[in-house]
């Protein structure tokens, strides 16, 4: 018996002219579901498959970013160094001595990086946390719906293919060899020591990759300004809803379970069908509520993998 068969049966009931109530589609179904006879669809869980990566020669087009191998300090501390570079030219916007990666430090740290130098138009990451979560919808993290909400498009290689963000991954090399070993007594005296390597790496270290120039010769901060994150409205939705701290909304008597990582952010409601609704977050299409079921189907995945060039590094 499939979920498509409670309407079909109701019909039924109405052509035979029963001297009864005729009852909602919503009734039949609770009797079919009462008796096991309703499939129950599940949400498709996200696999992480990367996105089409861009690549570009101009500053601030696409900033990449990746916790370096976190390690042990003299205090027997670990360290999780967070750092944040500018594609084109190589310039090094951050590099961050934190001791966990978890989220809220990073979101103080872009933020800083945002006030400092500006916005992007992209930033590229893996599919680790905090950049991603791998039981949201299509992967999203709170800070990636943040990125969204600044108009920063999101970018993430391919699982296990570290390569498509290999001039990353290379500036993490020269940091290891030259700023961790040996490591810091704390974290404080750790800072110190990525500070001062920031500053040679891109004032003082030429690049064959860019001509031997400096990143610092080549990079200039973003003309698009942080300015945070105002109202978002959907005036082509039916309704504007706010999803609350524990990731529902709420149409009619029903509760939609979306994801946490939306909490406190609006969505736009749409009635495609009746008593389907459309649940949209900025210009894209999350998924299809049904009101009667109370079933949520994902939308097709808007940051889904297409072609997956290997990038030049």
């Amino acid at each position: 018996m499939t979920l498509a068969r409670a309407p079909k049966i109701r019909e039924k009931i109405r052509r035979k002219n029963l001297e009864i109530q005729l009852p909602a589609i919503s009734t039949v179904h609770a009797v079919l579901h009462r008796h096991d006879l309703v499939n129950r669809p599940r949400r498709r869980r996200y696999k992480a498959e990367g996105t089409l990566l861009s690549t570009t020669r101009r500053p601030n087009d696409l900033w990449c970013a990746d916790y370096k191998g976190e390690f042990m300090l003299a205090d027997k501390r670990y360290c999780y160094p967070l750092t944040i570079t500018d594609f084109a030219s190589r310039y090094l916007l951050s590099c961050e001595a934190l001791s966990t990666t978890k989220e809220h430090y990073a979101f103080a740290v872009f933020e800083r990086v945002f006030k400092d130098f500006g916005l992007p138009k992209a930033i590229r990451t893996d599919n680790g946390v905090p950049f991603a979560s791998p039981n949201s919808l299509f992967g999203l993290s709170k800070l990636s719906v943040w990125w969204l909400r600044l108009g920063i498009e999101i970018e993430r290689i391919k699982p296990g293919n570290p390569q498509q963000n290999g001039r990353h991954e290379r500036m993490h090399l020269t940091l290891k060899k030259e700023a961790t070993k040996p490591a810091a007594k704390n974290l404080l005296q750790q800072q110190g020591k990525f500070d001062r390597f920031i500053e040679i790496y891109n004032q003082e270290r030429p690049h064959q990759a860019i001509g031997m120039q400096y990143p610092a010769e080549l990079y200039t901060p973003s003309p698009r300004f942080y300015r945070g994150i105002g109202e978002l409205e959907y005036p082509f939705h039916d309704r504007t809803i706010t999803v609350t701290n524990c990731g529902r909304i709420c149409i009619g008597k029903r509760k939609i379970n979306l994801s946490t990582v939306f909490a406190g952010q609006n969505v736009g409601v749409k009635e495609v069908s009746d008593k389907i609704w459309l649940v949209s977050f900025m210009k894209y299409d999350l998924g299809f509520f049904d009101q009667e079921l109370g079933t949520v189907t994902s939308a097709e995945n808007p940051f889904g993998a297409k072609v997956l060039p290997m990038c030049s590094v």
